[in-house]
């Protein structure tokens, strides 16, 4: 590929949005638990503190990190990433 035919495709994709969702751990539990929550309910996940969290790009694992917070925002640091081997 030239390096027209990559700043053409680059031009062609920076327009597209990807939905990011990060993942701490999961739950399951009856949904009459789930009903019966209000304000302060706390959700045990299956995940100790020093878990690494999944980054997800429209719902397709891409990666690993660690929650960070700077300030008063909470971020996520790359620590690997990952390849569809699937051929999808």
């Amino acid at each position: 590929m030239t390096k027209q035919d990559t700043a053409t495709v680059e031009m062609a994709l920076s327009d597209v949005e990807v939905e990011i969702s990060v993942v701490l751990g999961r739950a399951q539990m009856p949904i009459h638990q789930l009903l019966k929550m209000g304000r302060g309910a706390v959700i045990e996940l299956d995940a100790d503190v020093d878990d690494p969290a999944w980054i997800l790009a429209n719902d397709k694992v891409i990666a690993r990190g660690e929650i960070v917070v700077t300030g008063e925002h909470v971020g996520i640091s790359v620590l690997d990433t990952f390849q569809d081997s699937s051929g999808d």
